[in-house]
C-alpha cells in the first residue's frame, strides 16, 4: 500500500517535466525570439493531468499516514511541505485555466503561472528526497 503514493507522485512529476518542456517552447518564442512551436492544447491537457495527479497523490499520502501511522504530520518536513505545495498547484491550475479560457496577450499571469508551477516542481523534487527518508524511517524501520 505504501508504494501507491510515490508511484503517483513520480508519474505526476515526470509528466510535469514534460509539460515544462512544452511551456519552454512558448517562452523561447515570446521572450528569446527563437523559432519554436508551442503545442497549447497538449500543454493544457497534460498540465491538468499532472496537477490533478499531484493533488490526488498528496491526498493519498495524507490518507496513508493518517490510517497507517495515526498522525498526519509525523513525517516532519515531508508532510508540512505538502501544505505549501497544494496552494501552488491551485494557483497553477487556476491561472492556466483562466489563460486557456480567456486567450489574449498577457505579461503578469503567464509569469505567475510559470513561477507557481516551477516552485511546485522544485518542491516535488525536494519531496522525493524527504520521501526516501520517510520510507527508510517508517516503512523499512531503519
Amino acid at each position: 500500500m505504501y508504494i501507491i503514493h510515490p508511484i503517483i507522485q513520480i508519474l505526476a512529476t515526470l509528466l510535469a517535466l514534460y509539460v515544462l518542456l512544452l511551456g519552454f517552447d512558448r517562452f523561447r518564442w515570446l521572450h528569446l525570439h527563437q523559432n519554436s512551436h508551442f503545442n497549447w492544447k497538449r500543454h493544457v491537457r497534460l498540465g491538468k493531468i499532472a496537477s490533478l495527479l499531484w493533488l490526488f497523490g498528496l491526498v493519498v499520502g495524507f490518507w496513508i499516514v493518517q490510517t497507517q501511522w495515526h498522525g498526519v504530520f509525523i513525517t516532519g518536513s515531508h508532510g508540512i511541505r505538502a501544505l505549501y505545495i497544494a496552494p501552488l498547484i491551485s494557483i497553477g491550475c487556476i491561472s492556466g485555466w483562466y489563460m486557456d479560457t480567456h486567450k489574449k496577450q498577457r505579461v503578469f499571469l503567464p509569469l505567475l503561472h510559470a513561477c507557481a508551477n516551477l516552485a511546485v516542481l522544485f518542491l516535488a523534487l525536494l519531496q522525493a528526497s524527504s520521501g526516501l527518508q520517510v520510507n527508510s524511517a517508517f516503512v523499512l524501520g531503519n
